[in-house]
């Protein structure tokens, strides 16, 4: 009998160390060639496997594969399509059966958040009730730090690096033009519901009068009289207010201050941007000049300026992921175990998908300062550790050089997926 193949997908919004886990899981199933045959990748997630568009990665040279453990984004194609349960849609759920069965796929390894998570663990199910039992194993990653369980997310410390190196360049800048012009720069960052990329970005303070002045978090109610009060009392004292606001920001009664209307394929109301929101409200109240930035997909691609430690550890749970599954583990997702020294350490932990899919974990309150707009030395303490070290990508001609796939696919057996 033909040893079982193996099929990885990558989910949902793309960080800049997710490729570091496909590194992981295609490294470590060659190196158990005797109990894995191919690694397959699907093309743009779990869409690639009911298209059946399969990436045959052996075809890509070991130094390829190597090179993704510096390279941005999604390498095979990422994409945004939950799963319904089974009732919902037996269709979906039928044709990935088909074509792990056609393919002899008995690994299923899903890296993503919290949705990819439910999607892996419902496929899980399926496939015993079916009789092709189906080994799934999902894998970590979500640049919000969302996930239940796991002491950090792969993806996570990159854009904590990457906000709070920001912040603290662009905070110079203003204060080295606030006597004369810009009073206010408002940078938004990432996070529907959970402030974790805003808080990571106190980092940058590191004495009084240091940006950022505000942070305002999803987990606190916007109060526009106090945030007005603060702004004004920082230009006042430091010459300029440098702020970092969440995309998921909200008012008293759970509106999002920047909702844009309509939905995202996961059911996710869809964001606009509230720092030009918070700029202008600025402007009309306490009419000082400002500036703003989205961060937006430079925050979650900036390889360039990667934390070693999170690259470490995306590479160490794709890794597992594949461990995990040869070991008959099943419907399991590896996480990060924080050592409990005053030195930071870490380890490999686990926990059931079941216990994973579709929970959001929100930052303590204990994290936030008392009047809501900063973070406390708690915050810090659980921070500094996931932004450490740098891991830069190979340079050429002043431009880093990433991995270029083939992306070939393997040949189709089956009937075109109609949608």
């Amino acid at each position: 009998m033909s040893k079982a193949n193996l099929f990885y997908a990558q989910s949902g919004g793309v960080t800049s160390v997710i490729n570091a886990s496909a590194c992981g899981v295609i490294e470590t199933a060659r190196l158990n060639k005797d109990k894995i045959g191919k690694v397959y990748a699907g093309l743009n997630g779990i869409v690639g496997a009911l298209n059946e568009d399969l990436i045959d990665t052996s075809k890509e040279t070991s130094k390829t594969i190597a090179a993704l453990r510096s390279t941005p984004a999604g390498a095979f194609g990422s994409c945004r399509y939950k799963l319904k349960s089974y009732t919902e849609n037996k269709r979906e759920y039928a044709r990935l059966m088909e074509v792990f069965q056609a393919h002899n796929i008995r690994y299923f390894l899903y890296n993503g958040g919290g949705d990819s998570q439910d999607t892996a663990n419902k496929i899980a199910q399926h496939s015993l009730e079916k009789g092709f039992p189906i080994t799934c194993i999902g894998v970590p990653k979500t640049v919000d730090n969302d996930l239940p369980i796991t002491d950090n997310c792969p993806g996570f410390g990159s854009v904590a690096k990457y906000v709070a190196v920001s912040i603290r360049e662009a905070g110079l800048d203003v204060a080295s033009m606030c006597a004369s012009s810009t009073k206010v720069f408002v940078m938004e960052v990432m996070g529907r519901h959970a402030g974790w990329i805003a808080g990571a970005a106190g980092l940058a303070s590191e004495e009084a009068g240091d940006a950022p002045h505000i942070i305002l978090f999803p987990e606190i109610a916007f109060n526009k009289e106090m945030f007005l009060k603060k702004v004004k009392s920082s230009v006042k004292r430091f010459g300029y207010c440098a702020i970092v606001v969440s995309e998921g920001v909200q008012n008293k009664d759970g509106t999002f201050l920047a909702d844009a209307g309509g939905v995202d394929a996961f059911g996710h109301v869809q964001l606009g941007g509230v720092a030009p929101f918070v700029a202008n409200m600025i402007k009309d109240e306490l009419g000082y000049k400002y500036h703003w930035a989205v961060s937006d997909y430079l925050q979650r691609s900036a390889r360039h300026i990667a934390s070693a430690t999170d690259v470490e550890q995306a590479y160490a749970v794709g890794r597992a992921a594949v461990q995990f599954a040869l070991k008959g583990k099943n419907a399991v997702m590896p996480t990060i175990v924080r050592g409990s020294g005053k030195k930071y350490s870490w380890k490999i932990g686990e926990a059931k998908l079941s216990d994973i899919a579709n929970i959001e974990k929100i930052m303590p309150r204990r994290y936030i300062s008392r009047d809501g707009f900063s973070i406390t030395e708690e915050a810090r303490e659980y921070f500094f550790p996931l932004i450490q070290g740098e891991d830069y990508p190979e340079y050429k001609n002043g431009i880093p050089q990433y991995a270029r796939l083939k992306k070939q696919l393997e040949k189709k057996k089956l009937k075109q997926w109609a949608d």
